[in-house]
Formats: structure tokens, sequence, C-alpha cells
């Protein structure tokens, strides 16, 4: 990996982790959802899980300690952006099909930790989680929905304007 990509990873990175933590006084308000949808159109999957992993790593770091029952949902969540991004809305351009996909993956963002959930309080009756937890799936929901319809055009543009010269020929001859 050449150094350039290196720098803006560790960038991409230390923005995730840090606008996390500025709004962690709100419950799943954060612009991770629009924040990785943009890092998908311009680093590759590899790169993606890469990101992703150091992203997971440190804020089980923060947050006290690697524990598998949190880092294993999060890292599948979190690995489903690019996926999907990569593969089935790699060559959309509708923030629109984006902020639905946002929208959708607030949900499943939740329901990924239903099994580790069961596991670790031996309850295998997922409905308790679900009731419990589908405030803040709507919450997250709602705001990934919001942030990609009004944020992911102004941020892809400034990220290819600012970095990376041939995503901003794409995306001013609308081809992103």
């Amino acid at each position: 990996m050449e150094t350039r990509k290196m720098i803006l990873l560790a960038f991409a990175i230390s923005i995730l982790f840090v606008q996390e933590q500025v709004l962690a006084f709100l419950p799943n308000i954060q612009f991770t959802v629009v924040l990785l949808l943009v890092y998908s159109s311009v680093f590759s999957k590899k790169e993606m899980f890469i990101l992703i992993f150091v992203y997971v790593f440190l804020d089980s770091m923060y947050y006290g300690g690697l524990n598998p029952f949190y880092m294993i949902p999060m890292l599948l969540a979190w690995s489903l952006i690019p996926i999907v991004h990569h593969g089935f809305l790699k060559h959309t351009k509708n923030e629109y099909i984006l902020a639905i996909f946002a929208l959708i993956f607030g949900f499943v963002y939740g329901w990924m930790f239903i099994p580790f959930h069961m596991i670790q309080t031996s309850i295998m009756n997922p409905i308790p989680y679900l009731v419990g937890d589908l405030l803040f799936e709507v919450i997250m929901g709602t705001t990934g929905f919001l942030t990609v319809l009004w944020v992911y055009k102004p941020l892809i543009n400034l990220f290819a304007l600012a970095y990376d010269t041939e995503l901003y020929h794409r995306v001013s001859r609308n081809e992103l």
C-alpha cells in the first residue's frame, strides 16, 4: 500500500473515531454510516476492511476492552457497508438509494448483536432485545438516512477535490 493511501486511511479512521466520541452523548446519532459510504467510494474493499478493523479495535479499547460480544457484531455489521457498496450499490450515484440503504442498515446493525446478546445472557428469546433496542435502531436508521441525503454528495466532492483528482473528475462528470 502506498504511503498516501495509508495516510488517508489514518485520517479516515481518526475522523470516524473522533466524530463518534464527540456525539457519544446522543444515543445512536453519529455520522459513521455516511462516512463509511464515502470512504467506500474512495477505498478498495481490502482497504475498507483494514479501516473497519482498526476503527472497531480502537472503539473497543476506548470503551473498556476487546469484548468479543461487542467487537464481532460490530466488525460484521460495519463490514456490510463496503460489501454492499462495492457489490450491489457500486454504480449508484443516487443519494436516495444510498439513504434507503442507510435507513435499513440502522436496523441491521442492531440485529447483528442479537445472537451475541443471547449467548452472553443465556436468554434464548430475541424479542426482549428487539423491543428494547427498537427505538435506538429507529434513531440510527433515521440519522443514517438524513445524513446520507444531506451530506453524502458534499463530502464525496470535498474528499475528491482534496485528495483524489481522478475521483474528482469522476464526480464532476457525474460518473459516481
